[in-house]
């Protein structure tokens, strides 16, 4: 039996509302049974039946008083599983518009002369039983679709974190219709546990929290933004929760400036970038500031993923105008759009040309002069660099090259170059195309310094490593994968890399920037190096895919099994940053350097030699030896 009313509510439920024609029907069949009722009791169930007639045509020509009620009320236009409070209201109003109107009828009109008469005390009862009755169908219908279907739809969550950010989130649930419903708090304190915080009980962070959790059937856990960077560094406890089908809700700390309202509506489901470790990064905003307010900036690679994000961290310092140079015109059409919806008040020139171009580009610090220049303009794809040689010596070296000396050329105060890892013992064509880079701008700004050449540029490089979810980088790939429905592809079971977020790069790219005073290669602490497989794994566990195979594929031209922040023979010092490191790098004399990349670019010039631009990189790099490549030939000449 309560299996064929779980059936007949769930298909009622699943059908539309009841039309209000049908609301209002059923509201005057409860007034004509309840008056049938009443009118039984008062008198006998024999009179009641012998007079059925005459009763039925006195209670209709009452129920026309209550029409006028339910219209002037309208009783019959709210949705049964939605009543409230309100709707009940409405029921009592317009019956008491309806036994006002019979009182005035029956003391004005002589009604009874043709309608079987009724005692007031009958009137009366009918009025408030049937107003019951109204009321306790509706009461019902709400409380069995909640049951049946509101319950069933809605998610128990855990909060995690018992302070602002985690009592805040819980307000926000409570405050709103919504489809979650708090269940439990959790706490890293074990004084917390077993206490109640919102009427709801606080669990301790241990290692039987995914098995309260599914006692308690909840299935998400939202995080609080003060307890974003400890869920990141317990890889233990979000390896339990994804295993156990939980999903994590985030909100992004660097989002919440701690006073503004918290609403569990903005939390997003995590991603596996938001699970790697990594600790807090802050920078001196003042500083940077300071540096960069009301200035003329010039961003190469604008339209890419580090220099679209420098972009967008500059445009908050309010320059007085931007430079916004790609070759790609879509996405640079994409950047410039953004401007003018994000930051209308900054005037923002978007240039699509191509570094390499020295007569283009000089009439762009001719006619803008930035004072500051932002160089993450590069070829960076490894496999590409290394089928296409001559690509990275035009592109990466001489385009470098033709920026940094118009720079020292139009007096601009400080160059910045985004440098790569890859750059240190270089084992591919990119990495060492970027080493180039490096070296030209260390002994250009030393020339500067030493009165070789006259100018007032300071250069400064910055390295580090794989940035997370840059364009054709690892996740993304990872991710088409997955909704291809697999395989994940490694080229190696033990391949490891660096990873950073690409807001928190460009924060140290602007710091580093800043409080470089000139000849500095920066280097970034990176946090721990991330198995490549271990990445595929995890995000094949946090999609809840259960058939997705890793398949490796072995190592591409040019690829480490690990990538090196520092050469070996490098040392570093400490800067006023804790995450920047000052390298202390092998130097190359100016003049040694300009030949040997005048003799690359001479080559490129003749024609497309592959083996020729190789061999001459591997002698102004001596420490560029190829891996997996057809280039390995050349390191035993």
């Amino acid at each position: 039996m309560k299996g064929l009313f779980s059936k007949f509510t769930h298909w009622y439920f699943s059908k539309d509302a009841l039309s209000y024609w049908l609301v209002l029907l059923m509201d005057c069949l409860i007034v004509i049974g309840t008056s049938f009722f009443v009118h039984a009791m008062v008198t006998s169930g024999a009179s009641t039946l012998a007079d059925f007639g005459p009763l039925l045509l006195t209670f209709c020509a009452y129920l026309v008083f209550y029409l006028i009620g339910f219209k002037l009320r309208y009783t019959y236009s709210g949705v049964l599983r939605y009543s409230s409070f309100v709707d009940l209201m409405r029921l009592w109003s317009a019956t008491v518009i309806a036994i006002t109107l019979i009182f005035i009828v029956r003391h004005t009109t002589d009604i009874d002369r043709y309608l079987r008469p009724l005692t007031w005390n009958e009137l009366l009862a009918t009025c408030v039983m049937s107003t019951l009755i109204m009321c306790f169908v509706r009461i019902m219908t709400k409380y069995f679709y909640d049951v049946y279907f509101v319950e069933a739809s809605v998610q128990r969550v855990f909060i995690y974190g018992v302070k602002e950010g985690g009592v805040a989130l819980a307000k926000s649930i409570q405050a709103q219709e919504s489809k979650y419903e708090v269940t439990g708090f959790v706490s890293d304190v074990e004084s917390d546990a077993h206490h109640l915080l919102m009427g709801v009980k606080i669990y301790a962070n241990d290692d039987k929290l995914v098995s309260r959790m599914r006692q308690k059937n909840a299935t998400v856990l939202m995080v609080s933004p003060l307890k974003s960077e400890a869920i990141r560094n317990n890889q233990q406890m979000a390896d339990a929760l994804a295993e156990a089908g939980i999903k994590i809700l985030m909100y992004n700390q660097q989002e919440w400036d701690g006073k503004s309202d918290l609403r569990y509506t903005h939390l997003k489901e995590v991603d596996v970038e938001d699970l790697l470790p990594r600790n807090q990064i802050e920078v001196d905003l003042d500083a940077i500031s300071n540096v960069l307010k009301g200035k003329s900036i010039l961003i190469t690679g604008a339209a890419g993923s580090i220099g679209s994000e420098i972009v967008r961290q500059v445009s908050e310092f309010k320059p007085s105008q931007l430079v916004l140079v790609d070759q790609a015109e879509t996405p640079l059409h994409d950047i410039r759009l953004m401007m003018a919806r994000k930051f209308p008040d900054i005037p923002a020139e978007t240039v699509t040309a191509s570094i390499h171009h020295r007569i283009h580009m000089e009439m762009l610090f001719e006619k803008y002069k930035p004072e500051y220049v932002f160089h993450a303009a590069a070829y960076k794809h490894v496999p590409m660099m290394e089928d296409n040689p001559g690509e990275a010596v035009v592109n990466n070296i001489d385009g470098t090259r033709i920026m940094a000396d118009l720079a020292v050329k139009y007096g601009v105060k400080k160059f910045v170059m985004v440098s790569t890892d890859k750059a240190v013992n270089p084992t591919n064509v990119m990495g060492c195309s970027k080493r180039i880079c490096e070296m030209y701008c260390q002994s250009l700004d030393k020339e500067i310094k030493e009165g070789k050449i006259k100018g007032c540029t300071e250069f400064v490089t910055t390295r580090f490593g794989n940035v997370l979810g840059s364009n054709g980088s690892v996740i993304p790939l990872f991710k088409e994968q997955l909704k291809a429905g697999g395989p994940l592809t490694v080229t190696h079971p033990d391949i490891i890399r660096y990873f950073m977020l690409i807001p928190e790069a460009c924060k140290l790219v602007l710091q580093a920037g800043t409080m470089g005073h000139g000849g500095e290669i920066f280097v970034f602490d990176m946090g721990k190096p991330v198995r490549i497989a271990d990445l595929a794994k995890r995000i094949i566990l946090l999609s809840g895919a259960t058939n997705v195979e890793i398949k490796y594929t072995g190592l591409r031209d040019g690829e480490k099994l690990y990538e090196e922040l520092l050469n070996k023979e490098e040392n570093t010092k400490p800067s006023s940053h804790p995450k920047i490191k000052l390298a202390s790098v092998r130097e190359l004399g100016y003049s040694e350097v300009c030949s040997q990349i005048s003799k690359l670019i001479e080559i490129t010039k003749n024609g497309y030699d592959d083996m020729g631009i190789v061999r001459q990189m591997k002698v102004l790099v001596p420490e560029f030896k190829s891996k997996h490549s057809k280039y390995e030939v050349l390191d035993k000449e």
